[in-house]
């Protein structure tokens, strides 16, 4: 691993995640908890309404959330959209934290970060149940960008 690789991960695997994890866990107040993930939510930029495609829809979300990944020079660089303001803000904090990063280490993310972020106190179960739904698609994805470990036996 380089040191660039080095500095971008961390417990959960992820420099920023990490980061975005400290940040939430300096109050111990939902409510302001809540307003981070929203001042968030009006950060991501929005997708084309033609990018709205069940193909790149999370199953069991509640709210209607699309993640797109894409490749660049070994690194996954996410875009997405939700109908739903705060569902937005909680996709913008994953796009964050796992942009950057190659397949290897977007699967590798450990979900206890999610717990550590305190927001449990902040969401009703089925948006905690999105959150981690938004996750493990954005590692499915990641899984389709991996090189294959398959070998071709004539």
């Amino acid at each position: 691993m380089t040191n660039v690789e080095k500095s971008q991960v961390n417990k959960y695997g992820s420099k920023v995640l990490g980061e975005i994890v400290d940040k939430l866990q300096g109050t111990n107040d939902p409510k302001r908890k809540y307003e981070y993930v929203l001042w968030l939510a009006k950060k991501l930029p929005r997708l084309a309404p033609e990018c709205h495609d069940e193909a790149i829809r999370v199953k069991g979300c509640v709210s209607q959330v699309y993640i797109l990944g894409e490749l660049v020079d070994g690194r996954l660089l996410w875009k997405g959209d939700s109908d739903a303001l705060i569902t937005r803000g909680l996709l913008t904090l994953l796009i964050n934290g796992l942009t950057g990063l190659t397949p290897d280490e977007v699967i590798s993310i450990d979900p206890s970060f999610i717990r550590d972020t305190g927001l449990q106190g902040s969401l009703t179960p089925s948006r905690a149940n999105g959150f981690l739904n938004i996750l493990l698609t954005m590692k499915t994805i990641a899984k389709h960008y991996q090189p294959s470990t398959s070998t071709f036996v004539e």
